[in-house]
């Protein structure tokens, strides 16, 4: 397939995943739509589904952090107003059962591990500072962003689109791309060559070093793989710097999109009689992490999680 014929089918995936969620956004007829963080947390608390103005963005994260993303990362991810129109939604239908409304928070921005998941976490709404704009997060959009911290080859580049534009799966893409098997990731297991991670992919992850997670710096993290990465720059390194550097996990999707393969929220049926399709989520950006406080306007809105275990509903379907 030419490097033209890709970027054409990806922009088709693109169009076609975002028309629906235009389609899908409520209109402002029926009133003006949310536009600050404290109508949107007034319209939480009264439990009201409301349209949202698309200069509102929501981040998930550990309660008590000062950033919106931990902070060594270099960009936040950043839920659009789509996915805040969503979260109202949720808060709406399940307020009476309000782990279902955190852990479908959660779900909906792509957390693995949400059996399991025992981390106090908020929902930040905020507004952007003048001049700062969101980006939408193709694998084009990194390339640009880290080209020249890297120096990968565009050829990396075009066979990672190619991967991904050859199924709707992210997980099944990120398996064909680095090797690891999609089974033991879904089950929990680090990426590693006991589960199939190819050998570019887990060298490019060891030269990254630590991940701002546990308190590296994304821009030492690009660096370190721009100096001390011998092997080929390929599309399973590339994905390897995504993933280790800036938090881009084996659920995402490449194109803008959230995905998770638990049950959505909004589709009564299990997850296993789910689409891919339907498993797909909101618009995603990212943007230039930033501290809380630095930010125009934001709210933190506490999300009860309830207790790991108890949680059937991702697999068995929400209502």
């Amino acid at each position: 397939m030419s490097p033209r014929r890709v970027r054409t089918l990806a922009c088709a995936i693109v169009l076609a995943l975002f028309g629906g969620l235009v389609a899908a956004t409520p209109a402002a007829a029926g009133g003006r739509c949310i536009s600050t963080p404290g109508e949107y947390e007034a319209a939480w608390q009264a439990r009201q589904a409301r349209c949202v103005a698309p200069t509102l963005f929501g981040t998930t994260h550990s309660r008590g952090d000062r950033f919106l993303y931990p902070e060594g990362f270099a960009y936040a991810w950043a839920g659009s107003s789509v996915n805040l129109e969503a979260y109202l939604r949720l808060r709406h239908r399940y307020g009476d059962e309000p782990a279902k409304v955190g852990v479908g928070i959660l779900s909906y921005v792509g957390y693995p591990g949400l059996d399991t998941w025992d981390f106090p976490t908020d929902l930040a709404v905020y507004t952007l500072p003048r001049g700062v704009h969101a980006k939408v997060p193709t694998f084009a959009t990194w390339f640009r962003l880290l080209d020249e911290q890297l120096g990968f080859p565009r050829a990396a580049l075009r066979d990672l689109e190619r991967a991904y534009a050859r199924t709707a799966d992210a997980v099944d893409a990120f398996e064909q791309v680095t090797g690891c098997r999609r089974a033991d990731l879904l089950a929990g297991a680090w990426p590693g060559a006991d589960i199939g991670c190819n050998a570019a992919f887990m060298a490019a992850l060891t030269a990254a070093g630590p991940s701002p997670y546990e308190g590296a710096q994304s821009t030492r993290c690009f660096a370190n793989v721009a100096t001390d990465y011998a092997g080929p720059r390929n599309a399973a390194a590339l994905r390897a710097v995504l993933y280790q550097c800036q938090d881009a996990g084996f659920l995402n999707t490449g194109v803008g999109r959230g995905y998770n393969t638990y049950a959505d929220p909004f589709v009564c049926k299990p997850a296993a009689a789910q689409s891919v399709e339907q498993r797909y989520t909101g618009r995603e950006f990212v943007l230039p992490n930033a501290r809380l406080d630095d930010l125009p306007g934001h709210v933190d809105i506490t999300l009860d999680i309830g207790a790991p275990g108890q949680r059937p509903f991702l697999h068995d379907g929400y209502c």
